[in-house]
């Protein structure tokens, strides 16, 4: 009894000097860009709205501008529970859940809303449960935009003026097979490599959205932006798998909050910077040309090969029912 009250004694000592009566769980994540970009400014939320909820029961402790690597090796680190979380491009997604793919095929969303709208709905939803297969947990569909492409060589205006051109790509095999059928020649990379290949001119190009392109200043390394909306960029709050599955129903009801409020907080920031983007951009000195509809409607019939391809993969019926999802 003597033991008991004593030890009694301690602990009322330690919470008498401030200690913590439990210990926080720490979540590290990391994601590829700035924190003032729009990865940063959900990261930012997600933190802020987890803390709210769930009482302080965890601290959240960022590394932005891949300061735990790259996309793929964040990743990695989900899976075998050294790494609590993260947000990623759709960039290497296909290489753990392969269905992701189908989102990255050119010309597929006619606007915002639209992606929007099928990420959020039923199409979206199961493919983001796919991510329980492979060690990982997808707790919200997020978005960079609309993708376009920068370079150092010339204006684009028509499939042939891409001809050739090493343009950076995800490592996304439906990305590059778009590339190919361009007649570019795609080179794929992982993102800590781009901003030093286009300073040494060992590629002439990227593609990204705009909140990339402004975000990261993409213009002091490249001359010309051509505005072509050829791919939308989705990205995705994964969370590890291990890590999830340790949390009660409350802390994954507050995981879930926050990760809801963040993708609010990241599609507001892609709608300003699709607003203002452009002119900040030339303001800065780039060079910029949008491509019109029927400069559009030509580099959708330069890639109708790879469509062949992409039906194959993912089969037509899921490709016409996201064109055509209300």
């Amino acid at each position: 009894m003597t033991f008991n009250i004593r030890g009694l004694a301690v602990a009322g000592a330690v919470v008498a000097i401030g200690c913590p009566a439990f210990a926080q769980t720490e979540i590290k994540i990391g994601y590829a860009l700035a924190p003032d970009s729009h990865y940063g400014v959900a990261a930012k939320k997600f933190e802020e709205v987890l803390l709210a909820e769930s009482g302080d029961q965890f601290t959240v402790t960022h590394f932005p501008s891949s300061g735990l690597g790259g996309e793929r090796e964040v990743i990695e680190g989900l899976q075998i529970g050294t790494i609590e979380a993260t947000i990623v491009s759709s960039g290497t997604l296909a290489n753990f859940v392969p269905d992701t793919g189908v989102f990255d095929i050119p010309f597929l969303f006619s606007g915002l809303d639209h992606a929007r709208s099928v990420l959020d709905g039923p199409i979206g939803q199961e493919i983001l449960a796919e991510f329980d297969n492979v060690g990982l947990h997808g707790l919200a569909w997020g978005e960079q935009g609309f993708r376009h492409i920068t370079n150092n060589r010339n204006p684009i205006h028509t499939p042939a003026d891409v001809a050739g051109l090493k343009i950076r790509t995800m490592e996304n095999p439906v990305h590059l097979a778009a590339f190919d059928a361009m007649g570019a020649a795609p080179t794929p990379m992982a993102w800590p490599e781009v901003v030093s290949s286009l300073q040494q001119g060992v590629i002439d190009g990227q593609e990204n959205p705009l909140s990339v392109i402004v975000s990261v200043k993409l213009n002091e390394v490249q001359k010309y932006l051509t505005i072509s909306g050829h791919v939308y960029s989705p990205a995705v709050l994964l969370v590890s798998k291990p890590f999830w599955e340790g949390l009660d129903d409350s802390q994954k009801a507050a995981m879930e909050k926050a990760a809801t409020e963040a993708v609010v907080a990241m599609r507001g920031y892609v709608d300003d910077v699709e607003t203002s983007g452009v002119e900040t951009l030339k303001e800065r000195g780039m060079e910029v040309n949008a491509l019109s509809s029927e400069e559009k409607a030509a580099f959708q019939t330069s890639i109708k090969s790879a469509y062949e391809g992409y039906y194959e993969t993912y089969g037509q019926e899921l490709v016409d029912s996201i064109v055509s999802f209300k």
